[in-house]
């Protein structure tokens, strides 16, 4: 279980860019470690505390139904996730970006030395409107993979961005003009930050 693209939660590489956020820590002990995966792992699945988890600079997440209704549970597969980002929206989403969780993996060894969850989200249409043209800086072949894992004493954080490229397919002009400098921006780094608070507020 190593979380990298090699997992079938994070999907191969065909195009665009690729990005790997990663963040580890070693406890004293396996009782400890098991303690911290089981909480960051409470941590990735409660998608409504993430900015909390990541600090006051990052984005805000909402988990919601396929309507668009605001929900207050773990997340699950079929959910949606309705982001405010720092900075202009989208008009396609109503100010927001939306991603759909399209994958939950949660599995632990027999042993208990070893144990992977994660989740998988891909640009959504907005949940709220339905009109078929998807409502994120990227297009629907990006995925962003997050990841916990336990390996004995290490506990680790990821987050893997596969196939990633501009959404160019809204119909308005703004909204090609922004998600291309805002997909640029993040091949080029700008999204790191954010991801690294994550992941280290995750295991922490």
């Amino acid at each position: 279980m190593t979380g990298t693209s090699d997992n079938k939660t994070v999907p191969p590489q065909h195009t665009g860019a690729a990005t790997n956020t990663v963040f580890s820590i070693m406890l004293p002990s396996l009782k400890e470690s098991r303690e911290r995966y089981y909480q960051a792992k409470a941590r990735l699945l409660d998608v409504n505390h993430w900015h909390d988890f990541a600090g006051p600079l990052s984005a805000n997440f909402t988990l919601t139904d396929d309507s668009g209704r605001e929900l207050d549970h773990p997340a699950q597969e079929g959910d949606h996730i309705r982001i405010n980002l720092p900075g202009p929206g989208s008009k396609t989403g109503d100010g927001y970006d939306w991603v759909a969780i399209e994958q939950i993996e949660d599995k632990t060894t027999s042993s208990g030395k070893t144990a992977y969850a994660a989740i998988r989200v891909r640009p959504s249409v907005n949940p709220q409107q339905w009109h078929g043209k998807v409502a994120h800086f990227y297009d629907p072949a990006a995925t962003s993979s997050f990841v916990v894992e336990l390996t004995g004493r290490c506990v680790k954080a990821s987050v893997y961005g596969r196939n990633e490229k501009p959404n160019t397919a809204p119909p308005g002009f703004w909204d090609k003009v922004r998600n291309t400098l805002i997909a640029i921006s993040a091949s080029l780094g700008m999204s790191k930050p954010q991801w690294k608070s994550l992941v280290k507020g995750l295991v922490k």
